[in-house]
């Protein structure tokens, strides 16, 4: 298996320390702090650690402080309520002694019911694209007096970039990201694990849609960036081991706040999950650069 994914699995596979406390590791994918979508992965493992017989549909979270890459995350959930149909919990992310997050998860016994979404935007194969770093590649040859609007490092998945913003343009009329992605390697037929693969993989694209507008100028250096909350919805299965198409736009920024929305589409069309952000998109050099 592919390194950086089994590095991954063993992430997502929590220490269970007491009835509805667990302990995760953590790692540091670059900036010395925690990537937000290993935290939800987490959160959602521990959740479903305490769940029968049943599959999430949402999530909501908020990220309260930048978790430390070098120590571990206990993970403590609160069962909210166990219904016929559905089953709540409420999980606490703590490190230092500290919340650093908190997020609520239903959970639901499968139905069955009317079945119906939007159209899935067009896209090229991926197969015929090229993947991030040599997307991101040519945009700098194109415009090598702006900054690369992603920056770049090993991951787990492929991406293959479908639609970027145009790096000459001067500001990006529609901020957007249209991205196939899918991991480097086959994992296990579990729909819990790949629910948790579901969640860590949402976090990407997000926050940088809803900053596109500085990433793609010389502010980009001049800009503190964090996600502040996260939803997510589960529509219909999907394998993270199979191209999945995600679309990511920023329909407004305003207040220091950019906010992104995006959909997750398996390759024969189906919308298999729906997310939402917001962030803090803070020029340095204000008054007030806490957070």
């Amino acid at each position: 298996m592919n390194p950086l994914l089994a590095d991954l699995l063993q992430v997502l596979k929590l220490e269970r320390l007491e009835v509805d406390l667990f302990r995760g590791e953590s790692r540091d994918p670059g900036g010395h702090r925690v990537f937000g979508g290993q935290v939800l992965g987490q959160a959602l493992a521990a959740a479903y650690a305490t769940i029968e017989d049943r599959q999430v549909h949402s999530l909501h979270a908020y990220f309260l402080r930048a978790g430390d890459p070098d120590h571990p995350i206990v993970y403590e959930v609160d069962r909210s309520r166990d219904g016929k149909s559905f089953s709540s919990r409420r999980v606490v992310a703590i490190q230092h002694g500290e919340q650093i997050f908190h997020m609520s998860a239903s959970f639901q016994v499968g139905e069955p019911a009317i079945d119906r979404q939007g159209d899935m935007p067009e896209a090229p194969d991926p197969e015929s694209l090229p993947d991030l770093m040599t997307a991101v590649e040519e945009l700098k040859r194109k415009a090598p007096d702006r900054p690369r609007p992603f920056r770049i490092h090993e991951h787990p998945f492929d991406f293959r970039p479908a639609e970027l913003p145009d790096p000459l343009a001067d500001i990006p009329r529609e901020p957007r990201i249209k991205i196939w992605l899918r991991l480097k390697d086959r994992v296990p037929d579990d729909p819990i694990l790949h629910h948790c693969l579901l969640a860590y993989t949402s976090d990407y694209f997000l926050l940088g849609a809803a900053s596109m507008d500085a990433r793609m100028t010389n502010e980009r250096e001049q800009l503190q960036m964090a996600s502040i909350d996260h939803a997510m919805w589960f529509h219909r299965p999907a394998r993270p081991d199979e191209w999945l198409l995600y679309v990511t736009d920023s329909p407004t920024a305003s207040g220091a706040r950019g906010f992104a929305r995006g959909s997750l589409f398996s390759r024969d069309g189906r919308l298999v999950a729906s997310t939402a952000q917001e962030g803090l998109v803070r020029r340095v050099g204000g008054t007030d650069k806490g957070r």
